[in-house]
């Protein structure tokens, strides 16, 4: 149903969420339609011509309105035709018809103006329509007392069955515009919490929503990885922008899957590199024996993809163990970092390493050498830190 009313006055260029408002709002127009019709026979029946052409007249009204909206394609012409008229046209019937006890309380079909702009334009403005509601209420009364001092002179039975007719009408159509609007939020809700997750954390997420302050936490252990394609530069100087996008998304694709399946933590991607942490946020006793289980897979799983020239992909990758501080840095682009002596020379094991080799430095040489085969390299000189002893990552030692 929304999907074929959708088509109405849809540009091709309208985000999902303003395809959605639209379809909704002529879904909830054309409900109201009949409605009109049969308020507007019945009156006329019942020998209240006058009353009879109101809903009518709405009818025509709301057909031109959306008329004009397939025609320019304007969703605010649409919104406020619609909502000028359920506002005003149920307060000149509730004054026709001479009162509020005579007209079967029709002007509650107003309080759908309000209802309406809360779902289709936003909180903000929808006061202004409230207020023009509370206003056309308080004088309804007084106006129909000088428009038709006498009232109507419907039937009593009429005039009940009215009462129930709009009140039934009134109830299905707000509760659908306010499932309409609660539907609304939730899939904006569920598209940020989306968008945030693949930027934070679950946990970080978490707190972030909760709590606006700084977040930051100190971890005794945790495990760094950075990874590089080796000889990018040239290559990508090769590629059209298309094939080098598309390189990257497909290894960092098979390498987030990796991270996901060993529990792990993305940090970042810079450029051609890859950045991958265990043990933050969520601590593990075993932060060093699988991300070096992870490191020796992306190997091997960079090495199924292949550069313009045929070769495979090789990557040079870095491992390094210790203290980190975690946080959140940013209030308009978050972004989850580490920072301390380990990241650092993680990241130094990585661009000092050789391609096809992960390189460990001694902070993750001590947690896996009982694990793993690690081939010592010897020294490295290694800026700001002087020459350290580093090590080959191997593979797993025989059980």
């Amino acid at each position: 149903m929304i999907g074929l009313l959708s088509v109405i006055g849809a540009g091709a260029s309208d985000p999902g969420e303003l395809r959605l408002r639209k379809a909704l709002l002529v879904a909830v127009a054309l409900m109201v339609l009949p409605a009109g019709v049969a308020w507007g026979a019945l009156y006329w029946v019942a020998g209240e011509r006058a009353a009879a052409l109101l809903p009518w007249g709405y009818v025509l009204g709301s057909l031109a309105s959306l008329v004009a909206f397939q025609l320019t394609r304007s969703f605010v012409l649409l919104r406020r035709a619609q909502l000028l008229l359920i506002l005003v046209v149920p307060f000149l019937l509730g004054v026709v018809l001479g009162g509020f006890t005579s007209s079967s309380g029709v002007i509650l079909w107003s309080l759908l103006a309000p209802l309406g702009a809360i779902a289709f334009d936003g909180p903000r403005r929808a006061g202004r329509w409230f207020v023009a509601y509370a206003v056309l209420l308080a004088v309804a009364e007084p106006l129909a007392g000088l428009v038709r001092p006498a009232g109507g002179d419907l039937p009593t039975a009429f005039v009940v069955g009215f009462q129930a007719l709009n009140i039934a009408a009134v109830s299905v159509v707000a509760f659908v515009l306010l499932v309409a609007f609660a539907r609304q939020r939730e899939d904006a809700q569920q598209k940020a919490d989306g968008l945030l997750l693949n930027l934070l954390p679950p946990e970080i997420a978490e707190l972030l929503k909760a709590d606006s302050r700084q977040i930051a936490e100190h971890f005794d252990a945790a495990s760094v990885l950075f990874a590089d394609v080796v000889d990018f530069t040239p290559l990508s100087a090769r590629l059209s922008a298309h094939e080098v996008v598309g390189l990257l998304d497909r290894l960092f694709t098979d390498f987030d899957a990796l991270t996901d399946r060993y529990g792990l933590e993305k940090i970042k991607t810079i450029g051609d590199a890859y950045m991958v942490a265990a043990g933050v946020p969520r601590r593990r006793p075993d932060h060093a024996q699988v991300l070096a289980t992870m490191a020796l897979e992306m190997l091997d799983l960079a090495a199924t993809h292949r550069r313009d020239d045929g070769a495979a992909i090789e990557l040079r990758i870095g491992i390094n163990s210790g203290p980190v501080v975690a946080g959140v840095i940013g209030r308009r682009k978050f972004i989850y970092d580490l920072w301390g002596d380990a990241v650092n020379t993680a990241s130094r094991m990585e661009s000092l390493g050789m391609p096809g080799h992960v390189q460990i430095a001694e902070g993750a040489y001590e947690l896996l050498k009982d694990d793993f085969v690690c081939e010592p390299r010897g020294l490295v000189e290694v800026k700001g830190k002087g020459a350290i002893q580093t090590w080959y990552l191997v593979g797993p030692k025989p059980a």
